[in-house]
């Protein structure tokens, strides 16, 4: 097999396997593949006749791909996860697993634009052939739409603020480096919360380029649709903006308002929780800091 490079160990690897509950001849699916972790490990717990198929519509994750012939690597965004399996003869599977937002290698690769930590050119594309980047975002989205992601996605109280701010500094230059950016938020960001504030700021360019919370929901709609009764579906979130969507399918079904209920008030859903939810343990987060605010929910797919 070939070996990852540049990858962090997987966030929450044995229990977000352990909750698939793996039929060593069954199928499945690890929708974000990166360096491969989570997939060799689905690989050793399955027979001969298993199959794994995984996506990531990263081109560096091809460098990575498994030589095994139970294993296929889509080079694919997962909200396209249904079309794609179908292309393959799969209707439907034993599990699925997503460990959601940006690998520990997108965040190390200075030029992918998606780090604070180094001057690079604004970019935040997780799939390197889209249109859209984060200096368009920042350079040609309007006031409202601004403010809109600011608000939406980094949580920020000074999204008013911040987006005058950037609508002003790009009426002379373009914004397009990462310390551009940093330099027009500094006199909104306290030093004592410098780290958290870029990182929110960040994360909400991030989320509009790449289409985040669209692909989401799509994704989880998908696999009620994929997953066989009694099949498994393991996700792993870092931020309330993920968790919450997660949480509420999971429970009700939906992503907004309650499931209808019959003449027995009795509700009928597509999935029921396993277990509790599940955080990293203290050494977890150790060896690993980006584990520090993983939430991993585990569910089966039941008659709804």
């Amino acid at each position: 097999m070939t070996q990852p490079t540049s990858y962090h160990k997987p966030v929450l690897l044995e229990e977000s396997v352990n909750g698939l509950a793996i039929n060593p001849s069954g199928t499945y699916v690890d929708v974000t593949y990166g360096g491969g972790g989570h997939s060799r490990e689905i690989l050793s717990r399955l027979d001969e006749n298993g199959r794994l198929f995984a996506f990531d519509q990263d081109l560096d994750a091809l460098e990575n791909v498994i030589d095994d012939p139970r294993f296929t690597l889509i080079n694919q965004n997962f909200r396209f996860m249904k079309r794609f399996l179908r292309m393959h003869g799969v209707k439907e599977v034993d599990g699925i697993l997503a460990d959601l937002g940006v690998s520990s290698h997108q965040f190390d690769v200075p030029d992918r634009g998606f780090s604070t930590r180094f001057d690079a050119k604004l970019d935040m594309r997780m799939n390197q052939d889209s249109e859209l980047d984060a200096i368009k975002v920042v350079n040609d989205y309007d006031e409202d739409d601004l403010n809109r992601i600011f608000k939406e996605y980094g949580e920020l109280r000074i999204a008013p603020r911040l987006t005058a701010a950037i609508i002003q500094k790009r009426e002379g230059n373009l914004i397009e480096t990462v310390e551009q950016l940093k330099e027009i938020c500094a006199p909104f960001v306290p030093e004592r919360v410098q780290h958290k504030m870029l990182a929110q700021v960040f994360q909400a360019i991030r989320i509009e380029v790449n289409q985040e919370m669209e692909v989401l929901e799509e994704f989880i709609t998908q696999s009620r649709d994929l997953l066989k009764i009694g099949g498994r579906f393991s996700v792993i979130s870092y931020h309330s903006l993920e968790d919450r969507p997660v949480k509420r399918f999971m429970r009700d079904g939906m992503f907004e308002g309650q499931p209808e209920k019959d003449i027995f008030g009795r509700v009928s859903v597509p999935f029921k929780k396993v277990g509790k939810l599940i955080v990293p343990s203290a050494l977890q987060i150790k060896e690993n800091n980006r584990a520090r605010s993983a939430k991993l929910r585990i569910a089966e797919r039941i008659e709804d």
